[in-house]
């Protein structure tokens, strides 16, 4: 079945083609709402209330504007952040510290895409987010600060701060590996 057809089927709300959507498309929707709410039962509900809001706004869907998939990643995006800015973020630290940390290339070698995605996850949610749109997503920091509610430069700082917090922890992980190949 088309992506056409699908679309039509859900203009139609026709249970058939709705289903057929959410088929397709939620392995790949859940690992974008995964990268915004890093515990499975936040990013699941994040998931549903933005195929909720698909299935309201299909409507608007335009196939000449943009890709269905790129139109609902948005939507799962805006989603999350929404679910997120609800959240207060009280228990962000000053990383100033962190400012001079320089990665060894080593660490790379063995990283798996989970690894990676379990290492971003343990950003603060404000660092979190900024990475995500801009490394991830390839938002610029313009948009980065329309979707948050942020000046420029303030996401222009936290992902220098959230890309400085990984090269600590991966330097450390490296150290924690070394030490245990010696020992």
């Amino acid at each position: 079945m088309t992506e056409q057809e699908i679309v039509k089927g859900c203009l139609k709300k026709e249970s058939r083609y709705q289903q057929l959507l959410v088929v397709r498309y939620s392995p790949m929707l859940l690992t974008v709402s995964r990268r915004y709410s890093p515990q499975n039962i936040d990013s699941e509900d994040v998931l549903q209330d933005a195929f909720i809001k698909i299935f309201e706004a299909i409507k608007q869907y335009d196939s000449k504007k943009g890709n269905l998939e790129v139109w609902m990643r948005k939507i799962v995006i805006n989603t999350a952040l929404k679910k997120l800015n609800k959240k207060c973020f009280t228990h962000e630290k000053s990383v100033d510290q962190f400012q001079d940390v320089q990665l060894e290339p080593i660490v790379y070698s063995h990283l798996e895409e989970e690894d990676v995605m379990a290492l971003i996850n343990t950003l603060p949610d404000g660092y979190r987010q900024v990475f995500n749109l801009n490394v991830i997503e390839a938002y610029s920091h313009k948009e980065i600060g329309k979707l948050l509610g942020i000046k420029e430069s303030t996401s222009r700082s936290n992902l220098s701060k959230a890309k400085n917090i990984l090269r600590m922890k991966l330097n450390n992980q490296e150290k924690q590996e070394l030490w245990a190949r010696i020992g």
